[in-house]
């Protein structure tokens, strides 16, 4: 099997923002809803110094991806799998030339585990005492 051609791409980050929805015109006429996030990756998930990269997702209305879009939210770590494609801009602060990825998605995963922040908080104070000596 021959890999040209090949462009699929799965990462895995934490949402920037919750996602907004926009209305668009199709090529072949008819409208069409697009979802759009940024998420920020880890280049070493391991450090506590990594620093990390933003790409721009977008999911079409229609797709897996687009199914699961109740359930993303600002803060939340999902992986990610689509094409990939580059997408350069200027940027705002520097009115620089950046180089920016975009991520047209195909399905999303999401991680079901809770944030190690809200996992504390959610426990403090929920101590229930146990009775010695009792039978269960």
């Amino acid at each position: 099997m021959s890999s040209r051609g090949l462009n699929l791409c799965t990462l895995a980050g934490h949402v920037a923002a919750d996602p907004v929805i926009r209305t668009v015109e199709r090529k072949s006429g008819g409208q069409a809803q697009v979802a759009e996030i940024t998420i920020y990756v880890d280049r070493v998930p391991s450090r506590k110094d990594n620093d990390s990269f933003m790409v721009d997702v977008s999911f079409w209305e229609g797709s897996a991806a687009w199914r699961k879009l109740a359930y993303i939210k600002k803060g939340s770590l999902i992986i990610v799998s689509g094409t990939i494609d580059a997408s350069p801009y200027v940027s705002k602060t520097d009115s620089q030339a950046r180089a920016g990825l975009q991520l047209k998605a195909t399905d999303i995963f999401l991680d079901s585990s809770p944030r190690s922040d809200d996992a504390v908080k959610d426990t403090v104070g929920t101590e229930q005492p146990v009775a010695v000596g009792a039978k269960f």
